[in-house]
């Protein structure tokens, strides 16, 4: 018996297949150890960056709370007048709502209205004993000058927030928070004349804080927490944490010696294995990240937040996965070779090359024409796929033209080609921000025409565009290439100037910009002799944002205006 091509190509790709699938199965079930280690570390590293996220929104949450609390009406006007309990019940108003936010916050232990004067007296004081929350009487309420959270706090602005070390409570008559693992979340409280008045302190649970964000995270993982010494703040083991309060250092470093890269600030993240100090026999998988700590952007601090897993739970997972997977590649070898034999080489070829021409078309745009001699199924399906990647290149370039010019007219005025109010207010917001990083400064103009309605009356619209383009490109020339000059209606423009130095090599610019629009200019046969009016605002000596920097820089052109025109105005001559 003959055998035709078709059956010998078919046995050769069965026994192939097999014999494929009997590697891929093996290997695949050898790797699978390492493959299935490495996912567990990074869903580790994964969950601790996860719990690192809600420790930081917890800590924001707070900072929102002291913030909230200050600019109550009652906070001020208690801090200000230095009343007691029993004179006002403004006192009374403020326990009141330090209860209220306690009720909803059970990691609460204790929120103060303190004195920035009397050496930091408690005026109002609020302390959690169990299910109770208690207003300390104004006989027991305490001085609290000597400690570090209150003098840092009373030195902060409107706004800002302290956040303390870390440490155990000993602070007597604190109630459930005595002997606690707490932080201190402080912010002061200002006067309509900006003078510090106090300072509003929330206690925080630390442990009932981690109780809470672990709670969904399964049983076998552990939570370590240390500050950017090493030392432990939260273990498996309570009597490893906080040593140093005991006289003695235990530190994260040591269980875990990559940590010390993240104390010294080299990388933020780290996966490591260890030996737990209760069980040498049984090993840990542990991950660690860095986070920024404290209430000020210039705030060094950091802690070190991780998470662990016995490593027997690993290999068990592992075990079972690559069980799980060496069943699956047997299964899938099988379909795969039953697969091969029903398919035609005239079918699947062609197919190939299409799909090949259709993958590299969807990655890059890239035409790869299919020139197939065949008149079936198979041919007028590569004819069509010809004519439809021609198509859709086409159609791609036409949207790709249009989303630009789109975007363009969107972000720029139509006549001048300047930018538009728009993209002039993005730019000056980029470039305050700046600003504020450099601790430079930003010059901003208002530059109004003068006698320029009359251009418009006399010799028509179209030489009044005409002289507005004009007007733009001397205005483009008086400037940098790093400046920006903006059209933002009828004859007003803006200039943006980041980076000044002074405010005289500013003025020197409005200066320039003015001379240069008050030199005749000749339109349509016409010569036309306009001036302009400028008001300069520079950050951050006339104003610190950027609606107020605007606003002075619009009253500076007024003003500049009122005086006759064809002249510089700045904030504040």
């Amino acid at each position: 018996m003959r055998f035709g091509i078709a059956f010998k190509l078919t046995l050769l790709l069965t026994i192939f297949g097999l014999m494929a699938m009997g590697l891929v199965g093996y290997y695949t079930y050898a790797s699978s150890r390492v493959t299935l280690l490495e996912s567990a570390q990074r869903d580790l590293l994964t969950a601790t960056q996860v719990l690192g996220r809600q420790f930081e929104s917890s800590m924001d949450v707070v900072a929102s709370d002291t913030r909230m609390l200050a600019s109550l009406s009652s906070t001020p006007a208690v801090a200000a007048d230095r009343i007691t309990q029993a004179q006002s019940p403004e006192v009374s108003r403020l326990a009141d709502a330090f209860k209220a936010l306690m009720a909803v916050r059970p990691a609460y232990l204790q929120i103060r209205l303190i004195s920035a004067a009397q050496h930091g007296l408690e005026l109002v004081r609020v302390d959690r004993d169990g299910h109770v929350l208690l207003t300390i009487p104004e006989a027991d309420l305490q001085e609290k000058a000597h400690y570090a959270y209150v003098f840092n706090t009373v030195r902060l602005s409107r706004g800002q927030v302290y956040l303390s070390d870390i440490s155990i409570n000993h602070e007597e008559g604190a109630h459930a928070g005595l002997n606690q693992p707490t932080v201190r979340v402080a912010t002061p409280v200002l006067g309509a004349d900006g003078r510090v008045l106090g300072l509003v302190v929330i206690n925080l649970d630390l442990n009932g804080l981690f109780h809470r964000l672990r709670s969904v995270l399964p049983s076998a993982y552990q939570v370590y927490l240390s500050n950017h010494w090493g030392d432990y703040l939260i273990h498996p083991d309570p009597a490893e944490a906080f040593g140093f309060d005991a006289g003695r250092r235990v530190f994260i470093q040591d269980a875990f010696k990559p940590v010390g890269r993240l104390i010294k600030g080299v990388g933020g993240s780290v996966v490591t294995t260890a030996a737990p100090v209760q069980q040498r026999s049984d090993g840990l998988v542990a991950a660690f990240v860095r986070l920024p700590y404290g209430g000020q952007a210039e705030d060094k601090r950091f802690v070190i937040l991780g998470m662990s897993q016995p490593m027997v739970n690993v290999i068990q997972e592992i075990d079972r996965q690559g069980w799980k997977t060496v069943q699956m590649i047997a299964l899938v070898g099988f379909l795969s070779v039953l697969l091969a034999m029903l398919v035609a080489r005239r079918v699947t070829r062609p197919l190939k090359v299409m799909t090949n021409a259709m993958t590299h078309f969807s990655e890059n745009q890239t035409v790869s024409h299919l020139d197939f001699k065949r008149h079936d199924e198979v041919g007028v399906l590569a004819a069509s796929l010809n004519v439809m990647q021609h198509t859709v290149v086409a159609n791609l370039h036409e949207l790709n033209e249009s989303r630009e010019a789109i975007r363009h007219l969107a972000q720029h005025d139509g006549l001048t080609g300047l930018p538009n109010r728009a993209l002039f207010a993005d730019r000056l917001q980029q470039a305050l921000a700046q600003a504020q990083r450099d601790q430079s400064r930003v010059a901003v103009m208002f530059v109004d025409l003068d006698d320029f309605k009359p251009v418009n009356d006399t010799y028509g619209h179209q030489a009044g565009d005409s002289l507005l383009v004009a007007v733009a490109q001397r205005m483009q020339a008086c400037v940098r290439n790093a400046d920006t000059v903006g059209r933002v209606g009828g004859d007003e423009f803006m200039v943006l100037l980041p980076m000044v130095l002074s405010v005289q090599d500013a003025k020197v610019v409005a200066e320039k910009i003015c001379q240069s629009l008050s030199q005749v200019m000749v339109i349509d046969g016409h010569a036309l002799a306009i001036s302009a009016s400028v008001g300069l605002a520079i950050y951050p000596d006339h104003a610190r944002d950027q609606f107020s920097l605007l606003r002075q820089a619009d009253e500076a052109m007024y003003v500049a205006k009122n005086s006759g025109g064809n002249r510089v105005h700045t904030v504040g001559e």
